[in-house]
């Protein structure tokens, strides 16, 4: 492992590059070499100076950090580590905990930032390298509903990899408020007349008046399968796929709630779980 990592700090708000630089400052093998307050910017200085290591604020107006990453890969600039730094609530975060991508979450704590350079210091050197880019690649492909394949592919040709326009939440509105539900905390979304009924872990239940058509090309295919006329499920929420003896489907939710699954969606279901 190399002796001095040296980082980047990307935020847009002058208050928390200056707080997570001094709290860095503690960590004799990391050396702040810039702090960036918008894209733009770090995109320019990773260019220029080839940081290891670079903390990334996901929420920043005129370019978010996946904006960040897709420019970087678009402009084949070499992939530093990164570690994301958000605002998001426990929820949204599962998604990088699934590839083991770190983040640190707003305010930043003392301990859990001793934590992520404990696992920043472990990454380096050997095949972590290797296994940080197809971490990053990984989680590139649920940002732009692309295959991890497809992105190396892209990346090889030096061809540009654009951001879908999936959602990564529902916005539900009511009198006089919007209440905006992170995709990771939905289990399923059903249809009651005019109106859906979002499902969430929580055990609660939100009426959205959109129609089932106009929510299915907002959500990510890769999150989310129709298993019903009226009926749209998160892959992952699924715990089992039970066969009946007529042949039919059955999807069983973590939360033990069943859903049957219509003839026209059968083979849907089982290219996925079966």
């Amino acid at each position: 492992m190399q002796n001095t990592i040296r980082t980047i700090i990307v935020d847009d708000e002058p208050l928390a590059r200056k707080g997570l630089s001094m709290r860095l400052n503690k960590f004799e093998q990391i050396a702040v070499v810039e702090q960036c307050k918008n894209g733009q910017q770090a995109i320019e200085q990773i260019e220029a100076l080839k940081p290891d290591l670079v903390f990334l604020d996901i929420q920043m107006p005129g370019m978010t950090g996946f904006e960040v990453l897709k420019n970087l890969q678009e402009a084949s600039i070499k992939m530093p580590k990164i570690v994301f730094v958000t605002a998001y609530d426990q929820y949204a975060l599962q998604a990088f905990e699934v590839h083991a991508i770190d983040y640190l979450l707003k305010p930043v704590d003392e301990d859990r930032l001793k934590e992520c350079i404990e696992k920043v210091l472990a990454q380096f050197g050997g095949s972590a390298d290797n296994d940080q880019q197809m971490k990053l690649v990984n989680m590139m492909a649920e940002i732009t509903g692309a295959d991890s394949d497809s992105i190396l592919d892209s990346l090889a040709k030096g061809e540009p990899i654009s951001v879908s326009d999936y959602r990564d939440y529902i916005s539900v509105k009511d009198v006089g408020e919007t209440t905006r539900i992170s995709v990771h905390d939905v289990l399923w979304v059903d249809a009651a007349g005019d109106y859906m009924c979002v499902h969430c872990k929580d055990g609660e239940t939100h009426i959205l008046r959109k129609t089932m058509k106009q929510l299915e090309t907002e959500l990510n295919p890769k999150l989310f399968v129709r298993v019903h006329r009226s009926v749209l499920v998160k892959n992952d929420a699924v715990k089992k796929v039970l066969t009946l003896s007529n042949g039919e489907y059955v999807i069983q939710l973590n939360n033990e709630h069943e859903i049957r699954v219509s003839r026209s969606y059968r083979e849907k279901v089982r290219s996925l779980f079966l």
